[in-house]
């Protein structure tokens, strides 16, 4: 199987049932492994209008025996054209962590890392509504002690009001961001905000600020980074949700950046168009 490694504008493979797919990863910024637990059908518990999973349903099931063969065929390709395998990454066509068998695939995907690509990280990009669940929170809690292991926890919104618009989850946004900071304070996480116009519109100033004063909350504890990414893959809402310009992005860091200075912060801010 030969990979390659070039930026992709979709990953629509995803949607006719595969399991493992190696693409090229902004924010990883090389060649990303990922696992998709959900190859039949969208599963989460979020609608976000900036979402690139197309509708689709198909006969296609999950299988560890699968994502183990898919996993090692392609991490011994990548060895053998000589790219360096950045991450092993939970994504795919929803929320991971929903999955029944996101538990024993997190285990063998570890095992695997471990065994085949030490140097290689296991991500986890979720937007934290399994963390709603005593087992996955502690599961989480555990992983993330784990250096090799760095979980992507999704921060959209600031307010309740832009939340509803760029999350549109039936799970009441204060319940959810509290779950986010009992969790941040017992383990170390990446923040990850997407940044983009929904219905023409940006996020407002008040939103702006109620965001970051969340984030700061939250870098308090031990946050690795906060990754700002912009829309770059189409949807099927489109143009629902739209792409901001580089310069809104950088702003919005650079006055993150500004309040953790204040704060004796030191967190790196990234920004990803």
């Amino acid at each position: 199987m030969a990979i390659n490694i070039k930026p992709v504008a979709n990953h629509r493979e995803r949607e006719k049932g595969v399991i493992v797919y190696p693409v090229y990863s902004r924010r990883s910024a090389g060649l990303s492994v990922g696992i998709n637990l959900f190859p039949g059908k969208k599963t989460c518990a979020f609608n976000c209008p900036y979402c690139e999973v197309f509708p689709f349903s198909s006969n296609a099931g999950f299988s560890l025996e699968q994502m183990q063969t898919g996993l090692r065929t392609a991490i011994t390709s990548a060895q053998e054209q000589n790219i360096p395998v950045k991450d092993i990454c939970f994504s795919g066509n929803g929320e991971p962590t929903l999955s029944p068998a996101f538990a024993d695939a997190f285990k063998l995907a570890e095992d695997i890392r471990a065994q085949t690509e030490a140097s290689a990280q296991l991500v986890i990009i979720t937007n934290g509504t399994g963390l709603l669940e005593p087992h996955i929170f502690t599961l989480l809690k555990e992983a993330a002690l784990n250096p090799s292991v760095n979980i992507w926890l999704k921060i959209d919104a600031g307010t309740s009001s832009w939340y509803e618009k760029i999350n549109r989850s039936a799970i009441p946004f204060n319940e959810l961001t509290e779950k986010k900071k009992e969790f941040t304070a017992l383990a170390p996480v990446t923040i990850q905000t997407m940044l983009c116009a929904v219905g023409e519109s940006a996020p407002s100033q008040t939103e702006e600020k109620a965001w970051e004063t969340l984030v700061c909350e939250l870098a308090a504890n031990k946050i690795y980074k906060v990754q700002l990414y912009g829309k770059a893959r189409p949807a099927p809402e489109d143009p629902l949700a739209s792409g901001l310009p580089l310069e809104y992005l950088e702003k919005r860091a650079a006055s993150l950046r500004q309040a953790f200075f204040k704060l004796g912060i030191t967190t790196p801010v990234e920004v990803y168009l």
